[in-house]
């Protein structure tokens, strides 16, 4: 626990992380990387260049300098972080590493500012912080491997089959190269892909949506290709059957809730579609009785995946709705469209690009939607605290 005085330390540096917080995170990432570069093999290195990763854990600082005394108020968080991290193979060793260059950056970045008690503060709240990430990681390190035919680490995988689902989406049908059997996962969940184009020097890691229920020999991603996306376009044009990729087991809290019968309502916008129709799949294939209403928001009929796939599955399930909204057509999904597919108990699971997201949700809770029932996943670096706050506010 930490001490009062500690506490009042730390949430007297609330202004000054939320004025400067990025520029030491930016000089943290650029600290680190240059005394430890072997783990550039762990970084997405895009979500570096774009920023991404520098903003998120930025306001990761900024929400446990505001919450240091109710640090149970960042345990959803906590969870979600660690399952990216856990995915990425992230070490307890690593812990230390990291609070080393972050208390050295706070110093570099804040000059003067930075006084010893302050450093002292945040030395002694990070080691109570970290803690919790490595216990909670250990934890799932464990369960990973420990169930039937879990692994812990990066297991090699043969590309069995390789299916254009869109114009963008492209699926990969992987299995275990010694053919093992494969772990159960909750639908909804990702693995992370671990490749290295010849001509780069470090790995590259992405984590991609499962997009096909459990159960099978085989675990699919569908992975939409991106205009600057070194892995996506690595995987489209140049992985191909028979290849070799390495992935981590299946990770994420974002997962269906297969123990409820409420009605469900799925929805999703672009390669947002991606856990959905994992979710989708498992409820055709082993609870096809359940109220079901699969929303899709896409530009067009050329980069909407899996239609046909889903039109199947609707025909197959007594109470399942199947709506589709194309952008360039018919306009953005508005709250009148959301209004028409309220059902009373409905979970509501909701996967797709921010702005899309935003709307979803806010429209959701505008029409009385209870926050606990909207469940939602973003891809990119762990969701931060701020960005939780903005897209569940109305």
């Amino acid at each position: 626990m930490l001490s009062q005085q500690t506490i009042d330390i730390i949430k007297s540096t609330v202004p000054v992380l939320e004025a400067k917080g990025t520029d030491i995170t930016k000089h943290f990432y650029k600290r680190l990387f240059d005394h430890h570069p072997e783990l550039l093999n762990i970084f997405n290195h895009a979500n570096q260049a774009q920023g991404r990763q520098q903003t998120a854990l930025a306001n990761t600082l900024y929400a446990a300098a505001q919450y240091v005394d109710q640090l149970e108020v960042l345990v959803p968080a906590v969870t979600q972080i660690s399952h990216k991290h856990r995915s990425l193979g992230v070490k307890k060793e690593h812990y230390p590493i990291v609070g080393h260059h972050l208390l050295a950056s706070m110093e570099e970045v804040l000059g003067d500012s930075a006084t010893e008690e302050i450093i002292g503060a945040w030395g002694e709240a990070y080691h109570v912080i970290s803690q919790i990430f490595i216990d909670v990681e250990d934890g799932m390190y464990q369960h990973s491997e420990g169930q039937p035919g879990g692994w812990k680490g990066f297991k090699p995988f043969t590309i069995v089959r390789k299916v254009e689902e869109s114009a963008l989406i492209t699926s990969f049908y992987l299995k275990p190269k010694e053919g093992m059997k494969l772990p159960a996962f909750s639908s909804g969940q990702y693995v992370t892909i671990q490749v290295k184009p010849e001509e780069d020097k470090y790995t590259s890691n992405r984590q991609y949506s499962l997009s096909d229920a459990s159960g099978k020999d085989y675990l699919r991603i569908s992975v939409k290709k991106e205009d600057k996306g070194k892995v996506s376009n690595y995987l489209h044009n140049h992985a191909n059957i028979g290849d070799e990729i390495s992935l981590s087991a299946p990770a994420g809290n974002f997962v269906l809730n297969t123990d409820s019968a409420s009605p469900v309502v799925l929805l999703s916008g672009g390669v947002g579609i991606t856990p959905l129709m994992s979710m989708f799949n498992d409820m055709a294939e082993n609870n096809h009785t359940r109220e079901v209403t699969f929303v899709h928001a896409c530009k067009n009929e050329q980069v909407h995946a899996f239609k046909k796939d889903a039109i199947a599955s609707i025909e197959a399930m007594p109470n399942a709705t199947l709506k589709v909204k194309y952008e360039e057509t018919e306009g953005l999904l508005t709250k009148e469209d959301l209004e028409g597919i309220i059902t009373k108990d409905a979970d509501f699971y909701i996967c797709g690009p921010m702005l899309f997201m935003k709307a979803v949700i806010s429209g959701l809770v505008e029409l009385g939607v209870e926050e606990e029932k909207i469940h939602f996943e973003f891809f990119g670096p762990a969701l931060s605290f701020d960005q939780v706050n903005e897209l569940t506010s109305v």
